[in-house]
């Protein structure tokens, strides 16, 4: 094994790249957590200041853990979204400093603020532990360290931001700008909260626009403590202004302002339709949306077994489940199919669930409690619908929303559950004969976000990274994830891409220039 043969410290160094799931490090290179962070932001952010809530409300936000209140927090609405985009216009005007700001002074700005989270890397993941509940140490190494290196891969693209030289017919010179779009409404899940929030911020302000963030209720810690460094980063006051605050009200005002210039959105489907549908009777602004998945993972008899059985265990567990781009529907082919199910549950016998502040728990609680109980009732409706149930299917203990690492066989693509996002720690696993089959299988759904296959054939790899329809498809790999490679969906799973290159194209207009050249009289 690959893992055997490198140094401790090197595998730390690749752990990422190669999906090993951080928790299995018991490594002196993380530092020991901040078991009871302190919380001093809790405030709506404008203009490089935290407000009270106009309405005077507050909301708590709850330590999965425990169930108990973490502390309260400021409930920004309609009336502190309108303050909001006001600051953010303001910022935006041609004669700003934001505006004026050469591309690569933007670029150092960003690259401050990575400095400042690197700065405060164990506090940060600390507090996402705490009010989300995934593993320290994957808060750490993938939550913290990922949003890192996203701004400073776009930091790295604000001077590099430009249009072409055109030819064309007559006596004209042409050419294009890439120009920012205006005020970003930008509206992020719950699930990463620090890296969405990176995957937001790094384009949009490389390319020299102005944010209106919302937070996810459940999850706002983190998120206001980024907003305090941007300030000390020097950021100009209204180029980034964050909201607590719940969707339906702080949310639905971003999305249908007649002065937001564009809205990008991660989080459910059915929420995603809302915020299209707003932009769209408003003032027809841009809209990118990464949405929900029901992902294929298909696993081939010729794959290697163990090393696939690893991956989709990784694929389906990792974050609690909470991933849109799970691979929840795991197709297995028929000969090998009974050997992967029984290594799938012995996997999931000796997962490690627990307190997310001790280094060797791999799974922590679900986000809150009616996550928890979504899950257990899809989980209630795959055994009623006659899926057999390997292990797990319960809750564990009655503090806190932990829930057992579920495995079910003999799952029908009919089923209830084979069909719904669950986004939770339930591996179902199907069984297929050949490669038309599930090819076919593999597509029917409404969902397009990620794939995978696991196989030694190039031809089959070849084969099904064409023939599914999904934005990302992994091979012999799940999950790897990097500011490089675009991320984003097709059909349900949204529109737009995050990462890369193309997500810049998300966050500017392009004009054209034309100018008439003198003509030489003979």
């Amino acid at each position: 094994m690959l893992r055997s043969a490198l140094s401790h410290s090197s595998i730390l160094r690749l752990g990422l790249k190669l999906n090993v799931p951080s928790a299995a490090f018991s490594s002196p290179a993380i530092p020991q957590p901040i078991t009871s962070p302190e919380v001093p932001y809790t405030g709506v952010f404008i203009n490089n200041e935290f407000h009270k809530a106009e309405s005077g409300r507050q909301f708590p936000t709850v330590n999965p853990t425990t169930g108990e209140v973490i502390t309260m927090v400021e409930e920004g609405d309609k009336n502190d979204v309108e303050k909001a985009v006001k600051a953010a216009r303001a910022a935006f005007q041609l004669n700003s400093e934001w505006r004026q700001m050469d591309g690569s002074e933007r670029g150092r700005l960003i690259n401050r603020l990575a400095d400042l989270m690197e700065r405060d890397q164990t506090y940060l993941a600390s507090l996402e532990t705490l009010d989300n509940g995934k593993p320290y140490s994957n808060s750490y190494m993938v939550d913290v360290r990922q949003s890192i290196n996203n701004l400073r891969y776009f930091a790295g693209w604000a001077d590099k931001i430009h249009g072409l030289t055109i030819p064309t017919d007559g006596p004209y010179f042409a050419y294009t700008r890439h120009e920012p779009i205006g005020v970003c409404g930008q509206i992020i899940p719950w699930n990463f909260p620090l890296l969405m929030q990176a995957w937001k911020f790094g384009p949009a302000l490389a390319t020299g626009n102005t944010i209106v963030m919302k937070l996810a209720e459940q999850t706002p810690l983190t998120g206001l403590y980024v907003a305090k460094l941007v300030a000390e980063a020097g950021f100009p006051a209204g180029v980034v202004n964050v909201i607590p605050g719940y969707g339906p009200s702080a949310g639905a005002a971003i999305s249908s302002h007649m002065d937001v210039d564009k809205v990008a959105f991660t989080g459910s489907t059915e929420i995603g339709h809302l915020i299209q549908q707003a932009a769209g009777s408003s003032n027809l602004k841009r809209v990118t949306l990464e949405l929900g998945g029901k992902s294929p993972n298909i696993v081939f008899k010729d794959a290697d077994l163990e090393y696939a059985v690893e991956q989709s265990h990784f694929g389906i567990f990792f974050n609690q489940g909470q991933c849109c781009c799970a691979g929840s529907r795991i197709f297995v082919e028929e000969s090998v199919y009974d050997e992967f199910v029984e290594r799938s549950v012995e996997r999931a016998k000796v997962r490690t669930v627990g307190d997310p502040f001790d280094m060797k728990t791999e799974q922590g609680p679900q986000v809150d409690g009616e996550q928890m109980n979504k899950i257990l009732e899809l989980i209630d409706s795959g055994k009623k619908e006659g899926a057999k149930m390997c292990y797990g299917g319960s809750r564990l203990g009655e503090k806190g929303y932990f829930i057992e690492p579920t495995v079910f066989a003999d799952v029908k693509d009919h089923m209830r559950f084979a069909e719904e996002e669950i986004f939770g720690p339930v591996q179902q696993i199907f069984k297929f004969k050949n490669v038309n089959e599930v090819i076919e299988r593999a597509n029917k759904t409404q969902y397009g976000l990620a794939a995978s296959v696991f196989t030694k054939d190039l031809d089959k790899a070849n084969l099904f990274s064409q023939g599914l329809r999904a934005g990302t498809v992994w091979v012999n790999c799940y999950d790897v994830l990097n500011a490089q490679t675009p991320f984003g969906g097709y059909k349900f799973s949204g529109q737009g891409r995050e990462n890369s290159e193309y997500a810049l194209r998300n966050y500017y207009e392009v004009k054209s220039v034309i100018t008439k050249l003198p003509v030489k009289n003979s």
